[in-house]
């Protein structure tokens, strides 16, 4: 139920690794050579020379699906959460204090023997239900009631800043109802995709099988919910098309919603969903009223079969081992490249971040954080914001006007580093070290209750849409803020013994990736308030336009795997905020006084540490598989080309290494992309 809108610098929000302080290490092991390729001339592929020697001796586990810079994250991480929730699990805390909540939870996650006996038995209430349904009015007070289990079956809701009235909390209504990761495996017919769709198919017959049907049965029943996925599917956005605030903004009356989909029946809907207003915001239309259709077409048993499937599926990695395993048979191998599942510690301890994520975190910070890096990161963004007015003030295209309302958007950027102000209460979740289900749907109905409860009344700026562990940052445009969890801060993003080079070039760049969001071509249609609102010359905003299609075709070019490219429509966002981030970080990197010096260390000038150590954060080996996956869901461009895109548009990086003429990354100066 997180904010569809923040703009991540990763894919997703995932714990990988604590911010415990650590020895001294010398500046050789932030930049390490042994990594680098020299085989590669720095200006043919900087990235291969930066991390190639790393690469080709790189092996990737066969419990994950790339190894690297993250993976070393995730390892460290793993160790000290693994100490944080057995600590909790031995001791004797009081009762309903967050020790005793997440140590239980993590001790009833990790009764296997427990949860094997009940195999899917947790399913058979709510099957009971299913089997009850009669009308499409009873289909849909069925999916109200899963929703406030958290359970987003059939669409997706999100409570968050209406975005034309930002103060202000609205339900967000989104497409939803696929199992397959986005509408296009649906139509593909080329054979990586027909792969990944034959591998769901069969992991539904699986799903069918294992609560009593037999093969026969089970294979109508997927071709049944199949084609009727295929159908929803055809009523949505591309994941390009839903990079436009715009379009997905559609403000509407519920009673004129009420009147124009009878068969949703919106009223009854928010009323089962325990929602109290008289209008919402309703993303796709176009899916909503293909809904509205299908429940009058659709036979009920085809929906109790679809329902059925569906409710298994969510909570496939929450039962028995069997189910557990065909759900990894299709997500984690065909889909990811992953050979072999997590062990289970590890899946609990991210499944105890999902369910308790600020009582884990606030455990989290206390062991963990300190107060040195908070400050040295308040610095830092201090620096990068100085650094990103100062290019806006020399910006060539931009007009006085219109720099002078960027600016004052720059100057109110809300700024959160480490942990939340104050924590969510968890007060109400009932836990229990033998009821690991009942635990989590416990802590499920609380969420819910926690956002439902926000409809209608001011917007809590304090919110964190992110645990303080996890590894990532975001800019949430409603909100016009930016966010740096305690987990990204640290090596290689981020080290208080690091020299100035290494810190800009990693947490550096982050930072002002974070801050180009705020201006990139979503972000840049938000005002300084977080409301959607233009604040654009019109000349002003046709020539952004004519850079970011430059920046589209760029990335366009860029060959991934085979025949596969990197999509700029998709990534564009992503990607003029590397391009922006990287020239923001070295400006200021340059108010330092390493950076305006040329001492060496280990033979490298401050530049050239300063580049590579923002190539080594994006140090990776990824299977196949995750790569033809990510290419056609995530708004982020492969890491090769986060590093390129931007390097091969920014001058002092040629400067630094000498890039000339006839080097593959080389653009003439007039043909480098330069926005912010």
């Amino acid at each position: 139920m997180r904010k569809l809108t923040i703009l991540s610098f990763f894919i997703a929000p995932v714990i990988f690794y604590s911010c415990q302080p650590k020895p001294t290490v010398t500046e050789q092991q932030y930049l390490t050579a042994s990594d680098h390729d020299t085989t590669v001339k720095p200006g043919d592929n900087f990235y291969m020379y930066a991390n190639g020697a790393w690469i080709k001796k790189a092996v990737i586990p066969p419990t994950e699906t790339q190894t690297g810079g993250f993976y070393d994250l995730y390892l460290r991480t793993q160790d000290q959460l693994k100490t944080l929730v057995e600590d909790a699990a031995k001791g004797n805390h009081a009762s309903g204090s967050i020790e005793q909540k997440v140590g239980d939870f993590y001790t009833s996650a990790m009764d296997s023997a427990t949860i094997e006996k009940a195999g899917y038995e947790p399913l058979k209430p709510v099957f009971q239900q299913i089997d009850s349904l009669k009308t499409p009015a009873d289909v849909m007070h069925f999916v109200a009631q899963q929703h406030t289990n958290s359970n987003n079956i059939l669409f997706t809701l999100v409570i968050g800043a209406d975005e034309k009235n930002s103060s202000m909390n609205i339900p967000v209504f989104y497409q939803g109802g696929l199992g397959l990761p986005d509408r296009d495996y649906y139509f593909k017919t080329d054979a990586a995709t027909q792969k990944v769709v034959k591998a769901y198919q069969t992991y539904m017959q699986k799903l069918f099988a294992l609560t009593g049907d037999d093969s026969l049965n089970a294979n109508n029943k997927m071709t049944t919910v199949f084609l009727l996925e295929k159908k929803l599917a055809g009523s949505h956005r591309t994941n390009v098309e839903l990079r436009n605030p715009q379009a997905n903004y559609n403000k509407m009356a519920v009673s004129s919603l009420d009147q124009n989909m009878p068969s949703v029946g919106w009223k009854d809907l928010l009323n089962n969903m325990m929602i109290k207003t008289d209008s919402v915001n309703v993303g796709q239309p176009g899916f909503y009223s293909a809904l509205n259709d299908l429940l009058k077409s659709v036979p009920v048993d085809t929906w109790k079969t679809y329902l059925k499937f569906h409710i298994i599926n969510d909570y496939a990695n929450d039962l028995s081992s069997p189910f557990v395993n065909a759900r990894f048979e299709y997500a984690g191998k065909t889909l990811s490249g992953q050979q072999q599942i997590k062990p289970r510690w590890q899946r609990m301890i991210d499944k105890t971040d999902n369910e308790l994520g600020e009582a884990l975190g606030e455990l989290y910070v206390k062991k963990y954080f300190s107060a040195d890096a908070k400050k040295r990161m308040e610095e830092l963004v201090g620096n990068l914001s100085k650094a990103f007015e100062a290019r806006m003030d020399k910006l060539d295209w931009m007009t006085d006007t219109t720099k002078q309302i960027a600016k004052d958007k720059l100057h109110l950027f809300l700024r959160k580093i480490g942990y939340p102000d104050k924590w969510k209460d968890y007060s109400r979740v009932q836990i229990k070290k033998d009821k690991y289900f009942d635990n989590l749907v416990s802590a499920d109905k609380n969420a819910y209750a926690f956002q439902v409860n926000k409809v209608g009344k001011p917007v809590d700026r304090t919110e964190w849409g992110m645990t303080p562990p996890t590894i990532n940052a975001y800019y949430n445009p409603t909100f016009n803020e930016i966010v740096f969890p305690a987990g990204i801060l640290q090596f290689p993003f981020f080290d208080a013994n690091a020299d100035d080079a290494v810190n800009y070039g990693g947490i550096g760049m982050v930072i002002g990736h974070e801050m180009t969001h705020g201006f990139d071509d979503q972000g840049a249609q938000y005002d300084k308030e977080g409301n959607m609102k233009n604040w654009w010359s019109k000349t002003d905003a046709e020539k952004f336009k004519t850079k970011g299609d430059a920046v589209v075709n760029l990335y366009n070019s860029f060959t991934v795997l085979d025949t596969v490219h990197v999509n700029g429509k998709l990534t564009l966002g992503e990607n003029m905020a590397d391009i922006g981030g990287l020239a923001i970080a070295y400006d200021a990197f340059k108010l330092t006084k390493q950076g305006q010096g040329n001492e060496k260390i280990d033979g490298l000038t401050p530049d050239q540490r300063f580049f590579l150590s923002f190539a080594q954060i994006w140090k990776s080996k990824i299977k196949d598989e995750s790569v033809r996956f990510y290419v056609n869901v995530d708004p982020h461009s492969p890491d090769m080309y986060r590093v390129l895109g931007p390097l091969m548009n920014f001058t002092p990086f040629y400067n630094a290494f000498n890039v000339k003429p006839g080097d593959k990354m080389y653009k003439a100066d007039s043909a480098r992309i330069k926005i912010w």
